[in-house]
């Protein structure tokens, strides 16, 4: 018997482009504050946001930009960002967006890849954009503020009327993000106007917001996270967004106080800091009514602190930027360890990792999901797209999971990162969760390493709280696995190295292991 999860609940995808889509609603929320920077300042209201994009629109096409060109995005979150999105996006351009901690030649990469016309940025970037667009066809650097060397963004607005420019929802690419490249080069993910439309109102649908909410943009909106569940979602349902250029611990924590933030979309290392810093304590978070985590699986343990200390819903989800807000907890009581059931509009196949076949509830293979958020592909790579999305629409995800007899969906591991011990395989994750467990283990990662005789050996990397040795953490850990599965190296390490969605990013630990 095979398990296809049908999607919950069917909604109408609109046929419009983003802007156009957004910008129907901004008109509806006035003088509510729609983007503030966590620092304060006057921020934006709805009205005002619309005038700026539709200003910006329109000095963009003033300045030869057309339907097809593409404007990059160096930048954190700042209040300006989702306008400079939504203008480009506006005057038919494709918006890629950058990592700022990426290194140069990744972003010169991406640029050239993109063919990026314009880059927009901040005052503090601009030494860092002009060196690295020295290096590609970029012809102007626009900064959202001032700097020598570059054109103010407020030079760009114009009170002229935007022509009308025809845009095709389905097929024209209104953003272009990056994959995180955990298992492999990066790759340009081309998402729709419809794409992304039909993922905020998935994510409408499935973490709804009520009247009034603040929202505080900590992740990143150069990632699909940040971009769409966050700015874009947020935006479509009035919310006032708080942007947050960059992390530490305690203003976090202040910005949810000062803010009275309702609202946090987390990756699981800010969970463990709400679930078990002394900081929280030192400040009211009672504003917080929900939490939002997503980027990578979160402890069920985690999970339940953080709702006992702060008094609030939390739930997760499980999307990729090729296919964000696919699957999302939605009632109460939730299911520990699941990541919910399938979001409006999706469907959901697991499948055998070897022969392709569909497989039951409680049998675990590779999850494939199908819906209009789907990416169009990737960009410049057609082969490595006809690889990851079939011909009937399904996307290989690459993770690795299973469905029970609920249409819960529960996530095992990525399939490349599964270490192969003596033709058995064992999960990173799995031992990573073991090892969480340990009083004296801040933090964790494992990956596979070669050897001789296993094929490949489980090594973790452990950020210790307090003293302790490889023998009595692999004696820990052995006695909760199988024999196969036991940790066979440890390294002690001062910080696990993530994206800033909170994945590990295993290709960097396993650099730093072959070349010790």
């Amino acid at each position: 018997m095979t398990t296809t999860i049908p999607t919950p609940t069917t909604i109408d995808i609109p046929n419009l482009s983003l802007p156009s889509f957004l910008l129907q609603r901004v008109e509806l929320y006035g003088d509510r504050t729609a983007l503030v920077d966590v620092a304060g300042g006057d921020g934006y209201t709805y009205r005002q946001l619309a005038s700026m994009v539709r200003r910006l629109a329109a000095g963009l096409y003033a300045r030869g930009f057309r339907k097809g060109d593409v404007l990059a995005m160096l930048a954190p979150n700042v209040p300006e960002f989702p306008i400079v999105v939504l203008a480009a996006s506006l005057a038919g351009g494709t918006v890629v967006v950058l990592n700022p901690i990426d290194t140069p030649d990744d972003v010169v990469g991406h640029l050239t890849e993109a063919g990026a016309k314009l880059l927009v940025t901040v005052p503090s970037e601009v030494p860092k954009a002009t060196a690295l667009t020295a290096r590609t066809k970029v012809e102007e650097i626009v900064v959202m503020g001032e700097a020598d060397g570059a054109t103010p963004l407020s030079e760009l607005l114009s009170d002229d009327p935007l022509p009308e420019v025809a845009i095709d929802p389905a097929q024209d690419v209104a953003a272009l993000l990056h994959s995180s490249g955990s298992t492999g080069r990066p790759k340009g993910v081309m998402l729709t106007h419809r794409n992304i439309v039909a993922t905020v109102l998935q994510t409408r649908t499935v973490a709804p917001l009520g009247a009034d909410e603040k929202v505080l943009a900590m992740p990143p909106f150069h990632h699909a996270f940040g971009l769409i569940m966050v700015m874009s979602a947020s935006l479509l349902q009035g919310a006032t967004i708080v942007t947050m250029p960059r992390f530490d611990p305690e203003g976090y924590v202040i910005a949810i106080h000062e803010h009275r933030i309702t609202r946090l979309y987390i990756v699981p290392t800010l969970a463990v800091l709400l679930a078990r810093s002394p900081l929280p304590d030192r400040y009211d978070l009672s504003s917080v009514r929900s939490i939002v985590s997503g980027g990578a699986a979160l402890d069920p343990e985690i999970a339940r602190l953080c709702r006992e200390r702060l008094g609030c819903h939390i739930a997760q989800g499980y999307g990729l930027t090729e296919a964000m807000t696919s699957f999302m907890q939605l009632e109460e009581p939730l299911v520990p360890a699941s990541v919910g059931r399938t979001a409006p509009n999706v469907e959901c196949r697991i499948v055998d990792v070897t022969t392709g076949a569909e497989l039951g509830a409680h049998q675990r293979g590779e999850i494939l999901i199908r819906g209009p958020h789907v990416m169009k592909g990737y960009l410049n790579a057609a082969e490595v797209t006809s690889k990851v999305l079939r011909p009937d629409g399904f996307l290989h995800t690459g993770d690795l999971g299973y469905l029970d007899d609920d249409g819960e969906l529960f996530l095992v591991d990525r399939i490349k990162e599964l270490i192969k011990y003596k033709g058995q395989q064992v999960s990173p994750v799995e031992l990573e969760a073991v090892l969480m467990t340990h009083p004296k283990v801040a933090d964790a990662a494992v990956i596979g390493v070669p050897d001789e005789e296993a094929s490949e050996i489980p090594k973790a990397f452990v950020v210790a709280k307090e003293p302790t040795t490889e023998q009595e953490l692999m004696a820990f850990v052995a006695e909760r696995v199988a024999p196969y599965k036991k940790i066979r190296q440890i390294e002690f390490i001062e910080q696990i190295p993530r994206t800033p969605v909170g994945k590990i990013e295993r290709r960097r630990l396993k650099e730093r292991a072959f070349s010790s």
